[in-house]
């Protein structure tokens, strides 16, 4: 399982590596509302990203693979999203694949939502044996987005 969870991570390390780094030639221009538009998105996504990680607190892993001595965490952003941090890196890469204007970026941030998927995915099977109430919790919080199902906003660890 280890060797699965760091190939998720090298497969993310390189899509973000480039939509970060690579810098292709835009195929359209890109408006200055949607430039704007992207600049918020990233802020909101930074800030997501940031407070999942501190809700996740000691169980915060660099790898979807549990960590033995963590925690399931249902509070503070969990209660919105089962994966807040992937969500923040999504609204990062959308972000960045608005402004720059090229099918290729948007292609790459689109590889990244689907890897995300699939990370996901894995990482909550590990999830569900590790900690018994998972699936229950699973089946009320959305994977990424805080939309498209009733929430059940009770106080979580």
């Amino acid at each position: 399982m280890a060797i699965q969870g760091w190939l998720f991570v090298a497969v993310q390390g390189v899509l973000l590596a480039l939509l970060v780094l690579w810098a292709p030639t835009p195929n359209w221009s890109v408006p200055n509302w949607l430039k704007s538009a992207s600049f918020a998105l990233e802020a909101v996504g930074l800030l997501w990203l940031l407070v999942g990680a501190v809700n996740l607190g000691g169980s915060l892993t660099a790898t979807p693979v549990p960590r033995h001595e963590g925690t399931l965490k249902t509070g503070g952003l969990y209660r919105l999203s089962r994966h807040p941090i992937y969500t923040g890196v999504l609204a990062l890469a959308a972000a960045s694949a608005l402004r720059r204007g090229n099918w290729i970026v948007i292609l790459v941030a689109l590889a990244l939502y689907v890897l995300f998927e699939f990370k996901a995915r894995f990482e909550e099977r590990l999830l569900a044996k590790a900690y018994p109430g998972y699936a229950e919790y699973a089946a009320r919080v959305p994977r990424f987005l805080p939309v498209g199902r009733r929430l059940v906003l009770r106080r979580g660890n």
